[in-house]
């Protein structure tokens, strides 16, 4: 039977201090919060920046060579939020983007019905009762945590000898089964609805008049504005295939079961690239791209142990990807998810499926095609669309960040990459006065220009190392009584605790060095 694991014990940690420390706070939350919805604080909001500017740096303006070491010509773009609706019922999402729902009689829950599982618990010594039920939501681990109380409970009354059955999904019961399903709220049994279709859409109206004709959608994702702007982005920007386009943006979806913190929200960040190829050339690039995307998230911190590439089987692909050349989810192991992975980033041959959908919806026909001028030829692009989580990336480094420590003042510290870290350095008087404050001031005046520093002079070094420990601060630079005679301070490192003397003016090299500009 499970036990609760030290991973669900660190997520809770986890949470607690993204809101003690001002990472991330839950939306409304004077108004009781709106579930889903999720706000970044002063340090959370440093934290997804520094991981959307790498990601932007190191997609669009120094794009890694391609196969055979030749430069990648990457353009970024800036898409509207509410489109035409027409863009959405040419992707497919108006008419297919939609969950089985379940909604429960007795107390009016809704759920995903692919969420919702059954596991029979089989005691030799329960007699009469036979086997016993217990039903939740997510995967087996989870539902056997959330009714942890319960099985304890029945095996104080049968005994502590149980065998336990692999998780049913609900869609896969036969009726009398179904019949016996207990809700996962208010375990009413038998009370769930057929499965009915659920737009995940957010709807709105655009215009003075709320009607049919002013009906539009908050987008789901962010690929279909670039595939909506291929034509004006060819014309405009002499590129040539091959070649991408990047953005980063809000995207949204009417998640029913938004859960795990940020990581299944309703309003959440998209970094998505859609790159555009030569048929004939998918195989070699879609390689490329899931390789690659895979190395620059262990270059951001994420190590390989927490990190794995799992290739999609056929029956898990995409519509618009099932004649590709492949499919692939970079997947962390969340401590919600732990042993388990959750997906980062997807990696997919989406073919010429978009392209050729808009070319039909729009009337465009043929002149959404790409003339190719060295091969003389006319032709849809096929796409590699590498798309991965702004907030799940964020999210990932939190995780992966989150230390526990009882030898430090806070008893946990954040290592952060110094590339992602919210604070780059420290900088501290050992005590508010004796002209250390002037040299301090000085000093963070400088760095400031650069980095995003923080200058400290509240209670002893002892706390502002711990509150720099919270917040994953690389380095902390300390002016004591010894600055004033030779002018070196004393640099403590984060991770190793390591303290050594630098002369004030080594400093900005210092940085550059281990954090760059």
């Amino acid at each position: 039977m499970s036990q609760p694991t030290q991973s669900t014990g660190k997520m809770e940690k986890l949470v607690a201090l993204c809101r003690r420390r001002g990472f991330i706070f839950q939306s409304s939350e004077i108004y009781g919060g709106i579930n889903g919805f999720w706000d970044y604080g002063p340090l959370g909001v440093e934290l997804k920046r520094n991981l959307k500017d790498a990601w932007w740096r190191d997609i669009v303006r120094c794009p890694p060579n391609g196969p055979g070491g030749k430069p990648i010509e990457m353009v970024g773009l800036d898409c509207t939020i509410i489109m035409n609706p027409k863009v959405w019922v040419a992707s497919g999402h108006v008419g297919g983007f939609a969950d089985q729902m379940v909604d429960c009689r007795s107390c009016k829950s809704r759920f995903r019905a692919d969420h919702l599982q059954v596991i029979e618990l089989i005691f030799p010594n329960a007699g009469e009762k036979g086997p016993i039920h217990i039903s939740g939501i997510g995967s087996e681990q989870e539902i056997l945590e959330a009714n942890e109380k319960k099985i304890e409970k029945l095996k104080k009354n049968f005994g502590s000898d149980v065998r336990i059955s692999p998780a049913i999904p609900l869609v896969s019961l036969d009726p009398e089964f179904k019949a016996r399903f207990l809700c996962p709220n208010c375990e009413a049994k038998g009370s769930m609805t057929e499965p009915r279709a659920f737009n995940l859409m957010f709807e709105t109206h655009v215009g003075a008049l709320r009607d049919d004709e002013s009906l539009a959608y908050l987008r789901p994702e962010t690929a279909q504005g670039i595939f909506a702007n291929f034509r004006n982005v060819v014309d405009t920007s002499r590129v040539k295939v091959p070649f991408g386009i990047a953005q980063i943006g809000k995207a949204f979806r009417n998640e029913v079961t938004p859960r795990n913190f940020t990581f299944r929200s309703r309003e959440f960040e998209q970094m998505e690239i859609e790159f555009f190829i030569h048929p004939d050339t998918a195989a070699e690039w879609y390689k490329f791209w899931r390789d690659s995307r895979f190395a620059w998230w262990q270059s951001v911190g994420l190590t390989s142990s927490h990190l794995q590439l799992r290739e999609h089987n056929k029956d898990e692909l995409a519509h618009y990807a099932k004649e590709g050349a492949g499919t692939s989810d970079i997947e962390y192991k969340f401590p919600f998810t732990d042993p388990g992975f959750g997906e980062l980033e997807g990696v997919a041959h989406r073919t010429d499926f978009d392209l050729r959908q808009h070319a039909q919806h729009s009337g465009l026909g043929d002149k959404l095609k790409y003339f190719d001028q060295e091969k003389n030829q006319r032709y849809f692009p096929h796409v590699i669309e590498p798309s991965a989580g702004a907030d799940r990336g964020t999210l990932a480094l939190l995780c992966e960040a989150y230390t526990d420590d009882p030898s430090r003042p806070s008893g946990v510290v954040m290592k952060f990459h110094p590339r992602m870290a919210p604070i780059k350095a420290g900088i501290f008087p050992l005590v508010d006065k004796d002209g250390m404050p002037e040299i301090t001031e000085k000093l963070y005046e400088d760095l400031r220009r650069t980095w995003n520093v923080q200058l400290d002079v509240k209670q002893n070094i002892g706390k502002r190392y711990a509150r720099m420990d919270e917040a994953g601060t690389p380095f902390c630079f300390t002016v004591d009584t010894q600055t004033l005679s030779d002018q070196t301070l004393t640099v403590r490192y984060r991770d190793t605790l390591q303290q050594e003397r630098l002369h004030v003016d080594k400093v900005r090299e210092f940085m550059e060095k281990f954090i760059g500009n």
